[in-house]
């Protein structure tokens, strides 16, 4: 396999008949599974660090309410951590994710692994989110909303996506918080589709309407 990131992150690949192989592990690092998909089964590590990823009951159970929309969509993975929602949404059909992550570490071992399983389509951004969406807005088909739980950053990140016009019209948009938390006040403009609650997470599905 050849491969090579660009200047902008973007992840180029040319695929080979050989089986890639997981990375090696690091000291401390966590691991986790892919769900569905191309990949299901796969297992991937990632650092010891502060990183909470969505739980497999939670992933699950997003992935199957996005069953009908997932296949070649565009998606944005806001507070990507381990990377397991945007992998599992490349796994599963999505043309392109961009990952944005804060923690320069989980970017490294997002963009080795990303190589090591081939995964055209991919770009990894290191930044917070709140950079990542001051800036050119793109036009994504879901969204993926899952900062730490102290942070206070749910609702700040909404807004921008929806004034920055980074949601297309009929575009989801994924919410994870802490249960014992209420949701922040949200953007008009989305329209609540499903939510669960999985021991301390609570989880939600909107759709994006522009308001008229």
């Amino acid at each position: 396999m050849l491969a090579a990131w660009s200047a902008c992150g973007t992840l180029s690949v040319t695929v080979s008949a050989r089986t890639p192989k997981p990375p090696p592990a690091r000291p401390g690092a966590r691991q986790l599974r892919i769900i569905g998909g191309r990949w299901r089964g796969r297992r991937f590590r990632f650092p010891a660090t502060e990183i909470r990823p969505t739980p497999d009951r939670v992933r699950e159970t997003l992935f199957n309410w996005l069953m009908a929309r997932i296949s070649g969509a565009r998606c944005v993975d806001l507070f990507a951590g381990s990377g397991a929602l945007g992998l599992e949404a490349l796994s599963r059909g999505a043309t392109a994710v961009q990952f944005v992550e804060r923690d320069a570490a989980a970017c490294r071992a997002l963009r080795e692994l990303l190589l090591t399983w081939e995964a055209a389509g991919a770009q990894v951004q290191q930044g917070t989110a709140e950079k990542f969406l001051a800036g050119v807005p793109q036009s994504f088909d879901i969204a993926f909303l899952d900062p730490p739980f102290a942070s206070g950053l749910l609702g700040v990140a909404a807004s921008a996506l929806e004034a920055g016009g980074w949601i297309r019209p009929g575009g989801v948009i994924y919410l994870e918080h802490a249960r014992r938390d209420p949701l922040p006040a949200l953007p008009a403009g989305f329209q609540p589709l499903r939510s669960g609650v999985a021991g301390e997470v609570g989880y939600h599905l909107f759709e994006y309407q522009p308001r008229s």
